[in-house]
């Protein structure tokens, strides 16, 4: 029996994907979380053959999310679904270990697939997703940047950024303005969206 944990942020896609694989023959899902911060807890009281994870997730990102999974409970296979526009991201997620990276595009039939061959030991990568991600630009972002980004989408100003990183106001602000410019965006708020959409983050 393959057991299965569903994580989505989406409640509908969350519940469908429920229904579709508890369908299936030999497949049995034992919890449904709608938040990445939730998973581990609940992969270690109800023990997934498989965890299928959307990329981005509340609380928690898909990538952020398996890595900490892994390490919890080594024995769970995890797939990713993801949008074609986020296939920048399968370089990380095949650097925590994830046995599976798909497009949501996929059909029924391929996604029930998926979960039986990753439960199996195999490797599943959407092709799609693999032409995508090898002809993304390479992350642009100095492990600085990265931080001070995650600091700005979490609603800190320059001063609070400033004041967590011990850097002076003026330092933050012209880090910022230079991350604009190696991701190509106006503002912030463009830069943050940018690079999460890329995996940068």
């Amino acid at each position: 029996m393959i057991r299965v944990l569903i994580a989505d942020g989406l409640r509908l896609t969350r519940e469908a994907l429920s229904v579709v694989l508890a369908s299936e023959p030999g497949m049995h899902v034992v919890a449904q979380v709608p938040r990445g911060d939730e998973i581990v807890p609940q992969a270690l009281r109800t023990r997934p053959t498989v965890a299928l994870l959307d990329a981005d997730l509340p609380g928690l990102d898909g990538i952020s999310a398996a890595e900490q999974l892994k390490a919890a409970l080594p024995p769970c296979r995890i797939v990713i679904l993801a949008a074609l526009e986020r296939a920048s991201a399968l370089r990380a997620a095949l650097e925590v270990g994830v046995e599976g990276f798909v497009s949501k595009g996929v059909s029924v039939k391929e996604l029930t697939d998926s979960v039986r061959k990753v439960a199996r030991g195999e490797r599943v990568l959407d092709p799609r997703l693999v032409t995508d991600a090898l002809h993304a630009p390479d992350n642009p972002l100095s492990e600085r940047d990265r931080e001070l980004l995650r600091l700005a989408a979490h609603g800190h100003t320059p001063q609070e950024i400033a004041e967590v990183l011990h850097l002076s106001p003026g330092t933050v602000r012209n880090n910022l303005a230079a991350i604009n410019r190696k991701v190509g965006a106006r503002n912030r708020i463009e830069a943050i969206r940018t690079a999460s959409a890329r995996g940068w983050t």
